[in-house]
């Protein structure tokens, strides 16, 4: 027999049946917390009301299959029609002596009955509020039409609309309703058990007013604001409300709303708030995660009436202590999107590596430096911080990286508990920082000289380095191809890659530093050479020209090469026929089944052999690469097709070589003009001698390790189909949902573990891919920072509106906005200002199209920066929020000179 209603105790109670709100209340009940009394009315008691009334569910189709699936006025009408034939519809008899019941059990008194549909109140979304909330229903008739209204709730123009936008199917929604015993509170609330404001989890903070809550909820009334300590329940603020109205159950059933006289009166004591903190910090405990708990006090006992998650904070690693600080790994790469498992074990590997070089041994699974939240790598600052050398080295390292994280870690060193170390510790942590320096400064230091005498050698030698890195790593593949069993060839994989990973930064880094670093401090010299103002990385604009057109930049030589590709399609008639008539994802259909003319077919594969292996987001080794889909690569030509001349590639960086050629002189000339001239005027050309032929080597250590990453990842796709043969995959990508130690040590035995671990893996990712906002900086104490760069400047002088970052590529352009998420589906326009949130080296062909460039992420030398001052074109990095406070088709002026974006009139 069906079941239509189940009590809040009963264990069987589940989200598929009761709904969120039913689940949470059947959890806290079975738990011992004091939830009033109630049953739910299960979702099979709606799926039957549904299908037994003539014709709702076909009506329900037919309205929604109408318009825009997603548009208010679709919605609006959809909702209009299908909540009318439910209140035309009886409760069926059965339903209903079930309800009556129940209902009997509870004495007949008054009660709040709500909806709890199947989607609500999950971990990652937030429901609240998209259906209805009946106060002091009283008798069996209303109960049965507030059920009736419940189920019709579903079907609100926001519902619906809420609903499709967060990818939850319709047909899957379906409704339970709560009814509850009423309690008729004297005072009641929220209590969030971590600050939603700041994310502070050591604070609890509480909304209180008199009366039920609903002058609350509604915003009917100004409440009294506590702030608490979680631990001790001591209050740390409070803020007294006007609280002038009050809702109250009325007599003959309902609420009514009471006006009040306005006092200093608090709601709640010092004494309830310890109460309601404690209680609060149980209910935390129990679902392992901060909550939004509505709570209501009767003669003095507390009642909790419902909880959910707080899902606008964002987690901080498992473990960190309260007053630890972590940088976001992507901000620093500007990549602000989840990284697969075995994506985020590969970067472990590569930075715990890079211990070796400084004489030490770091395990990446239990590396202190690096934690895992919100499916992302952050990386432990405040070791650093608190380090003598650190705390004066650390910001300025970071304001070159992202100035933002640099005007974040100057506030937080600015805070108490940030104190240095003791200063015996500091002593001990000095010189151990020293000897580890000196180490790797007896190998570094007599191979920045060389490298500053003879800069194409030393080019030469890291080029060498890389070649033998990407040798290593196809012997350590071909190896482990020859296993002869699937497991066994899967796990050597998986060794094989723990070893290249491991191996890259020692082998790179010896050469790679003396490139990198001397050009970087002679961007700063350069600049003081000639008294320049500059921002706060400390390069003034015409010193940034000088970097114009580096020579032997792989991603320069990368959009060469494509564009040679472009001239050999243009070169073809048939070719040029195939990219006019097709779509990109047609193209890369026929590109993969060999069905390209001849000589687009061979231009394309000699591209991928050399370039394949990159792709959007291709630091995570668990991303496409283009070599596996390259849709998004032959946009990119459909649009080198179309291109003028002078706007080609090859003639951007003639004119780059040009402007910086000019852009020495010039500094030359001003440094001639001031003390000792001739001296400084032949250092500045010395120094731009320098940096353009080692500042080209800044963009080869990371195409160094996606060349490995590319071997890696060809391997383990292999090895992914095997499973995927096995039955124990469902496609072979699963692989980098599952992590290193799973795969190093994979047995015959353990496979029947892997899909529900992909799955769950899969959902979370799924989950972090939606979240709008990534902060720059966490603390452990749950804090989450994404403010932009702090400016010096008097903003009042802007123009209203104006937006703030950090100068990276100077000039001055106006144009209409064009925000991209992904630059497969850009859209890009010429001359369109390009605003992301941050850029790797799949974006740079969208360089050539673009006006100027602007990011949420990113500092002097990341990509975005350095590609957009090869381009020539004005770029300013680190405004926050930038790709939702601006709006395509809004015209604005970037000048990327002072760090400025203006918004102009249409």
């Amino acid at each position: 027999m069906p079941t239509w209603t189940m009590a809040f105790g009963d264990p069987g109670l589940d989200l598929p049946t009761g709904g969120g709100k039913a689940v949470n209340l059947g959890r806290m009940t079975r738990s011992g917390f004091p939830v009033p009394d109630g049953f739910v009315v299960t979702t099979t008691a709606y799926r039957h009301a549904v299908a037994a009334t003539a014709g709702l569910a076909d009506l329900i189709d037919a309205a929604l299959a109408e318009g825009d699936p997603t548009g208010p006025a679709t919605a609006e009408s959809a909702s209009r029609a299908i909540r009318a034939a439910f209140r035309a519809a009886p409760v069926p008899a059965e339903v209903a002596e079930a309800v009556r019941a129940a209902y009997l059990a509870l004495d007949e008194g008054p009660v709040a009955v709500r909806s709890s549909a199947t989607a609500e109140d999950l971990p990652d979304l937030s429901f609240a509020g998209q259906q209805d909330t009946y106060l002091g229903i009283v008798g069996e008739a209303a109960v049965l039409d507030a059920i009736r209204d419940c189920w019709s709730s579903l079907w609100t123009p926001r519902a619906i609309v809420y609903r499709r936008r967060n990818l939850v199917p319709d047909a899957a929604a379906a409704l339970a309703v709560v009814i509850q015993r009423l309690v008729p509170a004297d005072v009641s609330g929220v209590l969030f058990t971590a600050n939603p404001l700041t994310g502070h989890r050591g604070q609890m903070v509480l909304d209180a007013t008199f009366g039920l809550g609903e002058a609350l909820v509604s915003g009917q009334v100004e409440p009294d604001h506590v702030v608490a300590d979680a631990a001790s329940g001591r209050v740390l603020s409070r803020t007294v409300g006007a609280k002038a109205v009050a809702t109250v159950v009325s007599p003959t059933g309902g609420v009514t709303t009471e006006t009040r006289q306005a006092s200093g009166e608090s709601a709640v004591t010092d004494s309830q708030v310890a109460a309601l903190v404690a209680l609060g910090r149980r209910v935390q405990a129990e679902y392992a995660a901060p909550q939004d708990i509505e709570w209501a006090i009767h003669d003095g006992t507390i009642h909790l009436l419902q909880t959910r998650a707080i899902t606008s904070l964002y987690p901080v690693p498992d473990g960190a202590p309260p007053d630890s600080v972590w940088l976001s790994f992507g901000a620093v790469q500007g990549m602000l999107a989840p990284m697969t498992p075995l994506g985020r074990d590969a970067i472990r590997c590569i930075l715990s590596g890079g211990a070796s070089v400084f004489g030490h041994t770091v395990d990446e699974r239990t590396n202190p430096y690096l934690g895992v939240a919100g499916e992302r790598l952050w990386i432990r600052l405040d070791r650093l911080l608190r380090n003598p050398l650190g705390r004066r080295g650390a910001p300025e390292f970071l304001r070159f990286v992202d100035p933002s994280a640099a005007a974040i870690a100057d506030t937080l060193l600015g805070e108490h508990w940030l104190r240095p170390l003791p200063r015996a510790t500091s002593r001990r942590v000095a010189a151990q920082t020293a000897r580890d320096l000196a180490r790797f400064g007896r190998v570094a230091v007599p191979r920045i000289a060389r490298a500053l005498a003879r800069p194409l050698p030393a080019r030469d030698r890291f080029d060498d380095d890389i070649d033998d890195l990407i040798a290593t790593a196809r012997e350590r593949e071909a190896d482990a191809a020859a296993q002869a069993e699937p497991v066994a060839r899967l796990a050597a994989r998986a060794r094989a890659l723990r070893a290249d990973l491991r191996g890259a930064f020692p082998t790179l880094l010896p050469d790679a530093a003396p490139l990198v670093a001397p050009a970087v401090v002679m961007l700063r010299v350069l600049s003081e050479l000639t008294d320049a103002t500059t921002d706060g990385h400390g390069v003034s604009p015409l010193a940034m020209e000088v970097t114009r057109a580096i020579p032997r930049n792989p991603t320069t030589e990368m959009d060469l090469t494509l564009w040679a590709v472009a001239e050999a399609i243009r070169a073809d008639p048939e070719a040029t026929f195939a990219f006019q008539a097709l779509t990109p994802t047609e193209l890369a259909a026929r590109y993969a089944a060999r069905r390209l003319p001849d000589g687009a077919q061979a231009a394309l594969d000699a591209f991928l052999t050399a370039y394949g292996m990159r792709g959007v987001g291709e630091i995570d080794l668990g991303r496409p690469r283009w070599r596996e889909d390259p849709t998004d690569l032959l946009q990119t030509l459909t649009v080198y097709l179309d291109l003028p001349e002078d706007a080609a590639p090859p003639a951007v960086f003639r004119r780059g070589e040009q402007a910086a050629a000019v852009a020495v002189e010039r500094l030359a000339a001003v440094a001639s003009g001031m003390p000792r001239g001739h001296l400084r005027a032949r250092t500045v050309r010395w120094l731009a001698s320098r940096i353009r032929a080692l500042a080209g080597g800044r963009e080869q250590p990371k195409f160094a390790v996606v060349q490995v990453m590319g071997v890696i990842r060809e391997g383990l796709l292999a090895s992914g189909a095997d499973l995927v043969a096995l039955g124990v995959l469902d496609r072979p990508d699963d692989v980098f949902f599952l992590h290193l130690s799973e795969l190093t040590g994979l047995t015959q035995a353990s496979l029947g573990g892997l899909r529900p671990a992909v799955e769950a893996r899969r959902a979370a990712w799924s989950t972090e891919i939606r979240r709008a906002r990534v902060p720059r900086v966490l603390v452990g104490d749950g804090r989450a920072f994404h403010e932009g760069v702090a400016r010096t400047a008097d903003l009042a002088d802007l123009p209203p509106g104006t937006l703030v970052g950090s100068p990276v590529s100077p000039g001055v352009v106006e144009g209409l906005v064009r925000v991209v998420h992904d630059p497969a589906a850009s859209g890009l326009q010429p001359g369109e200002i390009l605003v992301c949130l941050g850029t790797d080296p799949a974006w740079t062909p969208l360089f050539l199209t673009a006006g100027g460039l602007i990011t949420e992420v990113g500092g002097m030398m990341t990509h975005g920066s350095v590609v957009a001052r090869e381009y020539g074109i004005p770029a300013v990095v680190g405004v926050d929020a930038a790709t939702t406070r601006l709006v395509t088709g809004q015209r604005i002026r970037v000048n990327g000179s002072v760090g400025t974006i203006e918004l102009l009139e249409d």
